[in-house]
């Protein structure tokens, strides 16, 4: 396979710009080395108890509601050699996205996220709209011989009609989901074996500076 990774963004770009979203295989550019290092690292976080359940909502505290969202997720810093590369691969697809799309991105964050059986995350958006923050959500999933009878597909609703399902993504490893942050209404749905993945958005929001640095 020839890699051509100015005209892979090409493609990228026109599948935000047309669609909204779209799904891949992210193996060709980051190699079954990164992702079984990735995989690797969530699966030790998961099993030493290490991740926390997620949130809802903005802010220092957010909401735990388990009637909407159930997964336990961990932030990644970027200090292990995977997390190093994961990193520099993100921030050369913002910086491509960027020259194709004009859209201003300037920071990535980043977590994994693990789904246990009967975990699941109802309908929502990862921004709303005007907030200049979130703009572009990735999903990179890290398991291996997923089935459809496993649950856990990622279900994309449509631009046009937030409750029109146009498409569920199966959390196989290696596969990818991208979408516009703002625009693009999707969830999880229940998981029936433990999943396991790793989630970043491009922001166009800059971290503030603390008070001591203005000082």
């Amino acid at each position: 396979m020839s890699l051509d990774k100015s005209q892979w963004l090409d493609e990228l770009a026109d599948g935000l710009s047309e669609h909204g979203w779209m799904s891949f295989d992210i193996t060709p550019w980051l190699g079954e080395g990164l992702l079984k290092s990735l995989q690797a690292e969530i699966i030790v976080l998961d099993q030493n108890d290490a991740l926390k359940s997620a949130g809802i909502g903005r802010g220092s505290a957010p909401v735990r509601d388990r009637s909407i969202r159930r997964d336990k997720i961990a932030w990644l810093q970027g200090s292990t050699p995977a997390q190093a590369e994961i990193f520099d691969f993100f921030q050369s697809l913002r910086l491509g996205l960027n020259q194709r799309l004009f859209l201003g991105l300037k920071r990535i964050e980043a977590h994994y996220a693990t789904y246990h059986c009967g975990d699941f995350y109802k309908p929502h958006v990862d921004s709303f709209q005007g907030r200049a923050s979130r703009i572009v959500s990735l999903v990179l999933y890290l398991n291996d011989h997923w089935l459809p009878a496993d649950g856990g597909a990622l279900q994309i609703y449509s631009r046009e009609n937030e409750d029109e399902v146009c498409a569920q993504v199966l959390p196989e490893a290696g596969r990818v989901a991208l979408f516009m942050s703002e625009e693009i209404r999707h969830e999880v749905l229940e998981a029936h074996r433990t999943r396991y993945s790793l989630a970043c958005w491009f922001r166009q929001d800059v971290i503030p500076l603390p008070i001591s640095a203005l000082l």
